[in-house]
């Protein structure tokens, strides 16, 4: 794993939380709910009006830093890198939905929040935004990436007896006549 790999994932995930929370005004109307992360990350360092720079800092610093375990990790998953990073937003939102009911219990500004836990419509929100995520991430970290280091390594010789081949080993050509 290469230290540009893990920094192109990490751009690669910022971006795609920057488009997210760019997109979430038309999913609000589109779901017909107001649940935004922004303003659930924001409200939760901040009450007072920098709540929405806050929430953004620290929305695309979460993005960048699931991009960057995404992008260590990928070399070492089967299949296609879109498939895959679709695969692990899904299921980072299923994993972490389990936490909503804890959201709308103990978040400092629960009074001001869309309410989570039973909400169908935030849930198809938070699935379809981390659907989106996925995409856009997958998309740009295969474009950033080079693939040719994940290429499998060349096959080793191995004799009939299940060991090495010793003439390849010793660097010996055979010559059949």
């Amino acid at each position: 794993m290469t230290a540009r790999r893990v920094l192109n994932g990490a751009l690669a995930g910022g971006v795609a939380a920057a488009v997210w929370a760019a997109q979430q005004p038309l999913d609000k109307r589109v779901f017909g709910c107001d649940y935004d992360d922004v303003e659930l990350l924001g409200k939760f360092v901040t009450r007072g009006p920098g709540w929405q720079a806050a929430g953004l800092a620290i929305h695309i610093q979460n993005g960048a830093a699931f991009g960057a375990a995404y992008a260590g990790m990928r070399p070492f998953l089967p299949g296609p890198p879109i498939a895959l990073a679709i695969g692990a937003a899904m299921a980072e939102n299923f994993g972490g939905w389990s936490m909503a009911r804890y959201v709308d219990r103990f978040h400092p500004a629960r009074g001001e929040l869309t309410p989570l836990a039973g909400n169908r419509r935030a849930l198809a929100q938070a699935t379809w935004r981390h659907f989106l995520f996925g995409a856009v991430m997958g998309v740009i970290e295969a474009r950033l990436n080079d693939r040719s280091d994940e290429e499998p390594p060349p096959s080793v010789p191995v004799g009939s007896n299940g060991h090495g081949n010793i003439e390849s080993a010793a660097g010996v050509v055979s010559v059949s006549s």
